[in-house]
């Protein structure tokens, strides 16, 4: 942390703003949202999820952080993919097949 204060301490020097917030991406998506009208305000620096992110040239980087609630989602979602191609799978021809083989095995061992 005594690094990120060093880095942020050099670029926060002059007129400054600064934004807190408990959504990492907020700020970024703000001031992205806030230049579509005008050319400021610039990014000078941020401290997001632990990393600090210097310079304007990094606001897309920031835009793009997840949330923990979005990485949930997508770990589950990672998680269903796998259950739901089975699932499909044995829905379509694919699932006739398999029950045929299913089928022939059990008749093999009566």
């Amino acid at each position: 942390v005594e690094k990120a204060d060093a880095d942020l301490v050099k670029v926060l020097e002059g007129p400054t703003s600064i934004m807190f917030t408990n959504v990492a991406k907020a700020p970024a998506v703000l001031i992205k949202e806030f230049r579509k009208k005008s050319e400021k305000p610039v990014l000078k620096a941020a401290f997001a999820e632990g990393c600090v992110y210097v310079g304007d040239d990094q606001l897309d980087a920031l835009c793009n952080i997840k949330s923990k609630e979005e990485l949930i989602a997508d770990i589950v979602a990672l998680l269903q993919s796998p259950a739901k191609n089975v699932i499909s799978a044995l829905q379509a021809n694919a699932g006739q097949k398999i029950a045929g083989i299913v089928k022939t095995l059990e008749s093999r061992n009566n």
